[in-house]
C-alpha cells in the first residue's frame, strides 16, 4: 500500500517539509524500517537515531529537523501514529455472511450485513447488530444484544443478557457477562448466591484477551464509554465503571465498587470491592487501593497511599539495610565507651 506524503499531510491536517510527492509504501518504526518507509519520531532527543534509520520520511512534531530526511509535520506524532498504523494496516474486510457451521437459534436476529463465523451459536431473543463481526467459536447467550460494527474475536463468551455497544472489541477467550463471585458461608460450606443480573458494555469498549467482566448479583456491571480493559484483568460483580477508563494487564476490581471516569489502573493493580474511586485517579502498578480516592489522585504501594509518600517509603527501604547497620554500629559505641 502506498501513498504520497502530501496526501497523508492533508488527512493529518499536517504539512509536508521536503518533497510532498514522495511516494511511502508502509509505516513503521525507526528501528524496522526500510527504505521507502514512513516512520515516526515522537521524542526530539532521539532525531540522531532518526537520521540514521533507513526511514525514507519521518512524521515529527513542528520544527524538528532531521537532515536527510522528508518530514511530515504534525502537533501530536503520537496520535498520528496511531491513525497512520489505521491507514497502512486496515482490518481484513468481513463479508456480510453466515457461515453454514454457525448455530442460530430460529428467535435470534441477525441483522443482514453482520458476518457469523464458523461454529458461532447464538442463541435465542439474542440481537446482532449491523456490520457487526463474530468470528469462528464466538458463543452468544440468550437475550444478548450486539451493537453495530462489535468485533467478537475467536472463542469469546458473552452469558445470557449481556449488552456490548457499537464499536466494542472483545478479545480472544474472554468472558462477559459469567456468574459473579457470590456466597454465603455458614458452618463452613459456602451458599451460592444466584447472580441474576447482567452486564453492559458501553460503546467502543475494548476487552483484552482472557479478561473476564461479572454479571450483577441484582441490576448492572457497567463498563462506560470507551474504557479499554488490557489482558487477564477481573471486574467483579456490580462495578460500576466510567468513560475512558485504561485497565492495565492483570487488574482487578472487586465486587460494587465504584470507578469514575478516566482512571488509570496501573498492571496488577487493584481495587477493594464497595468503595469509590474519582475521576481521573491513576493507580501505580502492583498497587492496592483498599479505602475511596478522591478525584484526581495518583497512588501506590500496598495499601495504595499518595504516590509521592509511597515513593518516599520506596526510598527508604532501600536504605533501610544501610540504616541497621549504622545503628548497630552506634550501639556497639555506645556499650564499649560505657555511656547509657
Amino acid at each position: 500500500m502506498a501513498f504520497r506524503l502530501g496526501d497523508l499531510a492533508a488527512d493529518l491536517g499536517g504539512r509536508v517539509v521536503g518533497d510532498p510527492d514522495r511516494v511511502v509504501r508502509s509505516f513503521t518504526n525507526l528501528e524496522l524500517a526500510e527504505p521507502g518507509d514512513l516512520s515516526f519520531l515522537k521524542d526530539a532527543r532521539f532525531r540522531d537515531r532518526a537520521a540514521a534509520s533507513q526511514a525514507a520520511a519521518l512524521v515529527v512534531a513542528p520544527g524538528v529537523e532531521v537532515p536527510g530526511k522528508d518530514l511530515l509535520e504534525v502537533e501530536d506524532p503520537g496520535l498520528a501514529a496511531a491513525r497512520l498504523a489505521v491507514r497502512f494496516f486496515p482490518p481484513p474486510p468481513r463479508p456480510a455472511s453466515i457461515h453454514p457451521t454457525a448455530v442460530l437459534d430460529a428467535a435470534a436476529k441477525v441483522d443482514p450485513s453482520a458476518h457469523v463465523g464458523p461454529f458461532v451459536v447464538i442463541e435465542s431473543e439474542t440481537v446482532i447488530g449491523p456490520g457487526a463481526v463474530l468470528l469462528s467459536g464466538v458463543v452468544v447467550g440468550r437475550r444478548c444484544r450486539v451493537g453495530e460494527g462489535a468485533v467478537l474475536h475467536p472463542h469469546s463468551v458473552l452469558y445470557d443478557d449481556t449488552e456490548v455497544g457499537a464499536g466494542a472489541v472483545i478479545h480472544a477467550g474472554a468472558v462477559v457477562g459469567s456468574d459473579g463471585f457470590g456466597y454465603v458461608t455458614r458452618r463452613g460450606v459456602h451458599h451460592k448466591v444466584p447472580q441474576v443480573g447482567r452486564a453492559v458494555i458501553g460503546e467502543e469498549v475494548e476487552i483484552g484477551a482472557n479478561s473476564a467482566v461479572d454479571r450483577a448479583t441484582f441490576g448492572e456491571t457497567v463498563i462506560g464509554a470507551g474504557t479499554k480493559i488490557d489482558n487477564l484483568v477481573q471486574v467483579g460483580h456490580n462495578v460500576q465503571m466510567g468513560e475512558a477508563c485504561i485497565l492495565s494487564g492483570q487488574a482487578g476490581v472487586a465486587g460494587s465498587a465504584v470507578i469514575g471516569n478516566g482512571v488509570v489502573l496501573g498492571g496488577q493493580a487493584g481495587c477493594a470491592g464497595h468503595l469509590s474511586v474519582g475521576d481521573g485517579v491513576q493507580v501505580a502498578a502492583k498497587s492496592a487501593v483498599f479505602q475511596s480516592l478522591e478525584a484526581g489522585a495518583k497512588v501506590g504501594g500496598v495499601p495504595a497511599v499518595d504516590l509521592r509518600q509511597w515513593r518516599r517509603q520506596v526510598t527508604a527501604l532501600a536504605r533501610l539495610q544501610d540504616f541497621v547497620r549504622r545503628l548497630r554500629a552506634l550501639e556497639r559505641a555506645k556499650e564499649q565507651g560505657g555511656g547509657e
